[in-house]
């Protein structure tokens, strides 16, 4: 989840220390939130810094003349907003009573409509806030009073909930070399079991489930922090539900590390490592389709099947491999509705 999408109203007791908790956040991708009467270094200003008080929030993106707070506590109050909702103006709500359905109808009732903006009353409603009918608000606004709680925010974002992944196993009808290609290495701050792994694939519709090198292999010790999870051009799927190139990873990217129809969690990459290797690919029958995925020929590159992982140089045809399925339609790693097929 995009820590862009979390704005911190930076609230310390003490005045005097906005400016430097601002910064901090700042510096972690968060929007900051500053009362209006305090005075920021030059430059500050502009990107993702707001200004507000108890009534109003202001700055890019909300209305000329700043957009009110609305304090919903009520299915009454909720229908009156929802009556008055203005094409492209932004809406800001704060609940005093239930938030989560009610979240869900605005979500609902704003989308391609309005703006939404929420205030998490904790840290602990920002999961739900983000998530709402798979949308969420556009922007969550939390009150934080120290470097702690700027910390505790990007826990939160870590363990943003999905939806549930709709895992399948499709028979493996091909393996074949495939030449010589760009593959990666991810390289994760954590520590994978061996039944965890990254999905990985050719296309959307479906990835496969790449073991770690949590296990090793007869002349290489294990590298549990590791993923030889494919082929340059492949998809991979991350903390937050979107797709990305694996080629476009980076240091501090968040991937979703899962094991088989089970256990699922964000991981940070470490380090990505894209060397020429010998490739493979494994294709899947998915009638009408085939489903591919290419992976470096080597005895530490797992591929999960009903038999457990396993190696690329070993037999994987007659086995059935484990993996996702997604919507195929992508944009910008983003599901969107639209007609296309992948080959």
């Amino acid at each position: 989840m995009s820590a862009d999408r979390l704005v911190l109203r930076i609230a310390p007791p003490n005045a005097s220390d906005v400016p430097g908790l601002a910064e901090w956040a700042r510096r972690r991708g968060f929007g900051v939130c500053l009362p209006e009467a305090v005075d920021l270094p030059p430059g500050f200003e502009g990107g993702s810094v707001y200004r507000s008080d108890a009534e109003r929030i202001r700055g890019p993106g909300l209305d000329a003349d700043g957009s009110p707070i609305h304090r919903v506590r009520d299915a009454a109050e909720l229908q009156t907003l929802l009556r008055g909702i203005v094409p492209g103006a932004t809406l800001v709500v704060a609940w005093e009573g239930d938030r989560v359905i009610p979240l869900e109808n605005l979500v609902a009732a704003t989308h391609g409509r309005a703006r939404l903006w929420t205030v998490a009353r904790s840290a602990t409603e920002v999961p739900a806030s983000l998530g709402a009918l798979e949308h969420g608000a556009d922007r969550v606004l939390l009150s934080v009073d120290s470097r702690d709680a700027i910390e505790a925010a990007e826990h939160v974002l870590d363990r943003v909930a999905l939806p549930p992944l709709e895992w399948a196993e499709l028979r493996i009808v091909a393996q074949q070399p495939a030449g010589v290609g760009d593959r990666v290495l991810v390289d994760t701050t954590s520590l994978l079991r061996p039944d965890e792994g990254l999905l990985v694939g050719s296309a959307a519709a479906f990835l496969f489930h790449v073991a770690s090198e949590a296990t090793g292999s007869n002349f290489s010790r294990p590298r549990p922090f590791r993923v030889n999870a494919g082929s340059a051009h492949s998809y991979v799927l991350m903390a937050d539900g979107s797709t990305r190139y694996l080629s476009e990873l980076n240091a501090g990217d968040a991937v979703l590390a899962t094991t088989v129809g089970g256990d699922r969690r964000p991981v940070r990459v470490g380090r990505v490592k894209i060397e020429r290797r010998p490739m493979v690919q494994v294709a899947a029958d998915d009638p009408p389709h085939r489903r591919t995925v290419f992976l470096q020929e080597a005895e530490t590159v797992r591929l999960s099947t009903d038999r457990g992982p396993v190696a690329t140089t070993g037999p994987l045809v007659g086995r059935r491999g484990h993996g996702v399925r997604l919507a195929p339609a992508r944009h910008l790693g983003r599901t969107v509705t639209e007609t296309i097929e992948e080959r």
